[in-house]
């Protein structure tokens, strides 16, 4: 018995592991090998490869292909068309299986629609990838990036509000939440417990 809902256009492979309460809409291929948690959302014409790894509370948008070596954690959020690679050189006449990439996208964050994620690098944890943004480089914790390549512009809350600019005592409080985030010792910003 299936504890999560699929369309009947999808095409879920044996041997995937899908959580309860997920979601899959229509023409998405869930492959062998693929691993889906709980409580997730998987769009329209969506694919999930094997060797991927998509956590809890994960929200895909339609027209995504997540990669082999691609791990989604909880609650992170992939807008329309975001694209993943998991080869830094390829070419057709080659193949390249045995050098795929790890890409690493942390609890919390957003990417947003038509951006690309370029193998090999770490989207920190609450981190907001601006839509079309271009990453080519690990993405701070809580950092807002836009434009290609992406380039930091600012600092983002977990509630997903733009943290104001931090003043001289290099403490910000959310607007919004109340929650704190200070300025660490490598100039990124974390979060405060009070």
């Amino acid at each position: 018995m299936n504890d999560f809902a699929a369309h009947e256009s999808c095409c879920i492979d044996d041997g995937s592991c899908i959580g309860a309460g997920t979601q899959i809409w229509h023409f998405t291929h869930v492959m062998s090998g693929a691993i889906i948690g709980r409580r997730c959302t998987i769009g329209q014409n969506v694919m999930i490869a094997s060797g991927a790894v998509v956590g809890d509370g994960v929200k895909i948008q339609n027209n995504v292909s997540v990669y082999a070596g691609v791990t989604l954690e909880d609650d992170v959020f992939c807008g329309p068309s975001v694209v993943f690679t998991n080869v830094s050189t390829p070419r057709s006449a080659i193949s390249r299986r045995s050098e795929y990439v790890a890409t690493r996208v942390c609890r919390g964050a957003t990417l947003g629609a038509n951006s690309t994620i370029v193998c090999g690098h770490v989207i920190g944890a609450y981190a907001f990838v601006g839509a079309g943004a271009v990453v080519t480089r690990d993405v701070p914790e809580y950092a807002l990036v836009v434009g290609n390549p992406a380039r930091r512009i600012g600092w983002m809350c977990e509630c997903g509000i733009r943290l104001d600019r931090f003043p001289a005592s290099g403490r910000v409080v959310c607007a919004n939440c109340r929650k704190a985030f200070g300025i660490n010792s490598a100039k990124d910003v974390c979060r405060i417990d009070e």
